[in-house]
């Protein structure tokens, strides 16, 4: 059975850029794929290149599970797991670093910018991030990553590992296809919208989260930077602010901008922002009502055991398959 693969980080509660760039696209992706399985998981080993208070750490892990589900995943459809519950994730890794290069971590982005910033005390689970991510993808066989713009050196990267192992060792892995929504792949920020919206950021009018409160979800969307010209015009290059508004506003919604332009056609940003703030809620409404019933239940429990298993049972195949071509251990 051909698979598909994703995961994300739990440093930070969901916000709409995620949920609507990744996860939403992900839902959809389960009810028209029905001849794949799904695996996706908790990227906990990914959140500690950088110290973690360990009691934030396991409340933003069950938080995002349940997350995960509220917002549509079905358990029946999709495999989902616990990274660090899966040892072959960490062992797999290790063995792809014995197949990368130096030059290839040190030219991802991701950590040039990290290090950059951090400048002492960068470890070095921080420089071999992307092998790590090569083995979540590669011990599935994946054969589509669903990835935002910013993951795609990534998924370049483990394309090259999958294609260098397979001419040295014939054919172990699959190599991973990008999987990027046309629209709404990368949310801006609603106070710099020339920047993606993220859980870091260290402004936190800057994003939604999905389980704010109605009345600070509709303050955001008010207070959301847009420009002096007041009129509902898509022009992304232009004008960025009302452009990001837009797209929040269409992928929500299932209209074009076309029809959102047509429709506030000689009205302002107000009336605008008052109806995006509405959507928004209507929105979140149902995920946060189904988050409150899974996050301190045996559901949640259970839908993470059957996912862990299930991932165990298929990342040992492939890790001991890789193993014994590489001569690694007893001939059995």
């Amino acid at each position: 059975m051909k698979r598909i693969l994703s995961g994300i980080q739990p440093t930070g509660s969901l916000n709409i850029g995620t949920y609507l760039g990744s996860v939403k696209n992900f839902v959809k992706l389960q009810d028209e794929m029905p001849d794949y399985e799904f695996f996706i998981f908790i990227a906990d080993l990914h959140a500690i290149t950088v110290p973690k208070d360990k009691q934030k750490l396991r409340k933003l892990i069950k938080e995002l599970a349940a997350l995960y589900i509220a917002c549509g995943l079905d358990p029946e459809r999709v495999n989902l797991f616990i990274q660090s519950e899966v040892p072959a994730h960490a062992q797999m890794s290790y063995l792809l670093q014995c197949n990368s290069y130096i030059g290839e971590l040190e030219r991802m982005t991701q950590y040039k910018d990290k290090s950059r910033k951090q400048e002492t005390g960068v470890t070095v689970g921080l420089f071999t991030y992307p092998t790590l991510m090569a083995a979540d993808i590669l011990l599935y066989d994946a054969e589509y990553v669903p990835v935002g713009q910013d993951q795609k050196q990534h998924l370049e990267l483990t394309r090259d590992i999958a294609q260098r192992v397979n001419n040295k060792y014939n054919d172990i892995f699959t190599v991973p296809k990008p999987l990027i929504a046309e629209v709404g792949a990368k949310i801006q920020s609603l106070k710099d919208p020339t920047k993606k919206m993220s859980k870091s950021d260290d402004n936190v009018k800057s994003r939604i989260n999905l389980l704010d409160p109605e009345n600070i979800i509709k303050k955001r969307i008010r207070s959301a930077v847009t420009d002096s010209l007041g009129t509902i015009k898509y022009d992304p290059e232009k004008r960025e602010g009302i452009s990001n508004l837009m797209t929040i506003y269409s992928i929500i919604a299932g209209v074009s901008f076309d029809e959102i332009e047509e429709k506030y056609e000689g009205k302002g940003y107000k009336e605008f922002k008052d109806d995006l703030g509405e959507i928004v809620y209507q929105e979140l409404k149902p995920i946060q009502e189904r988050y409150n019933e899974l996050i301190n239940s045996k559901e949640l429990d259970e839908i993470l055991d059957k996912g862990q298993e299930r991932a165990f049972k298929v990342s040992q195949k492939k890790l001991y398959k890789f193993m014994h071509r590489i001569g690694l251990g007893r001939k059995r």
